[in-house]
């Protein structure tokens, strides 16, 4: 049994070399199958188109164009009459009269003062002028009821007594303004001041005015000052005499 054994062995040595050479071979076809089935295949490029391209179709055959019409006679324009060019004397006369106008200066402004003052002024006269004329309607109402209502021998005796009341009222005025006068003193002879002086109903003064200089004016300044002082001024109690004080002659002397 021993030997039958040992002669064997040489035998079963070819076989497991063909066995492993036949695992070997069938362990590469595994894996190089497998790598074969495992390639990715080749990417494919395609063009997509939203519309297809439009056909080129055959061109046309050129077209015959009509002639063109002969070129329109063009008239010739009339000769144009030459403008002399300005002489020298005209571009100077033309420069004279183009010539700015110098800007007129404006008046400089009055002072406020003086606005105010004119103003004023303006008023008094405006006042004054409005009573005369209710005055003077007046004094013609009253003078067409006196010559209505009496005969002229009344018209007359009251014309007297008018004249008196009015003499003795200026005498009474001239009489008050003298209360006022601080006279000056030690002035040479009898100077007299003539002032013009403006009333109103009631008595009241609107404007004093000196119509003539005794001379010295301390004697001026004295009876104007009197005069205003002496307001309002005695006047007769009837209004149909007011216009004969309404613009009053005042002549005042020095030693009377």
């Amino acid at each position: 049994m021993l030997e039958t054994s040992r002669s064997g062995e040489p035998g079963r040595l070819p076989a497991g070399l063909l066995a492993l050479g036949v695992h070997i071979a069938f362990l590469a076809l595994l894996v190089f199958g497998l790598q074969w089935k495992t390639h990715e295949p080749e990417a494919v490029m395609v063009d997509l188109w939203s519309q297809l391209p439009p056909l080129e179709r055959p061109a046309a055959p050129p077209q015959a164009q009509p002639p063109a019409p002969p070129p329109a006679r063009v008239k010739p324009l009339p000769p144009q009459p030459q403008t002399p060019a300005p002489s020298v004397p005209d571009i100077a006369l033309k420069e004279k009269t183009e010539k700015p106008k110098p800007v007129e200066k404006k008046p400089p402004i009055l002072d406020n003062r003086k606005e105010k003052e004119s103003k004023a002024q303006k008023e008094k006269e405006r006042e004054l002028k409005a009573q005369q004329a209710r005055l003077d309607a007046e004094i013609a109402r009253l003078q067409r009821e006196h010559e209505n209502s009496r005969p002229l021998r009344e018209q007359a005796a009251m014309q007297s007594r008018l004249e008196n009341e009015v003499a003795e009222y200026k005498a009474r005025i001239l009489a008050k303004i003298k209360g006022h006068i601080i006279t000056p003193a030690d002035l040479p002879g009898n100077p007299v001041a003539e002032f013009d002086v403006t009333l109103l109903p009631g008595g009241d003064i609107l404007d004093v005015r000196l119509r003539r200089s005794s001379g010295f004016a301390q004697f001026d300044e004295a009876v104007e000052r009197a005069i205003f002082l002496a307001k309002p001024l005695p006047l007769p109690p009837d209004p149909g005499l007011f216009p004969r004080f309404r613009n009053l002659n005042l002549k005042v002397h020095y030693q009377e």
